[in-house]
């Protein structure tokens, strides 16, 4: 069932928000930290000889090959997932470019965004319960 012409709006309203305000907080970095290839390669090349000592170790009867190759196992997906640091320099660079929004009046007349009004009417809500 196609969508009238004022739902059409609206979704492309809605989508425009998303793409305009919400993109920054996907991409922004979270406290300096972001994943690192190399940890990422390193990690999985970690699990991979893991997995193929836990395979030897069944397969021989020796459990401390098998649990030891477990823990290389553990080790590795660790490794992939921890982030990696970034200096405070590169860190202050990529925030130099943002405006604040903290301080940011509201705009609440006809000009403001169909979601701006929303979040404003969400915000009153839970301020009365």
């Amino acid at each position: 069932m196609p969508l009238s012409e004022q739902e059409q709006r609206l979704l492309d309203e809605m989508e425009r928000h998303l793409m305009n305000k919400d993109a920054d907080v996907v991409s922004a970095p979270r406290d300096g930290q972001t994943l690192s290839y190399r940890n990422i390669v390193y990690g999985t090349v970690l699990v991979l000889v893991g997995l193929g000592g836990l395979i030897v170790g069944v397969s021989s009867g020796l459990i401390v090959v098998g649990v030891l190759a477990f823990v290389a196992m553990v080790g590795g997906v660790v490794l992939a997932a921890t982030p990696a640091r970034r200096s405070a320099g590169a860190t202050d660079a990529a925030h130099a470019g943002r405006t604040p929004t903290a301080g940011a009046k509201k705009q609440t007349g006809p000009s403001s965004s169909f979601m701006d009004r929303m979040n404003d009417r969400w915000d009153k809500r839970q301020g009365e319960r």
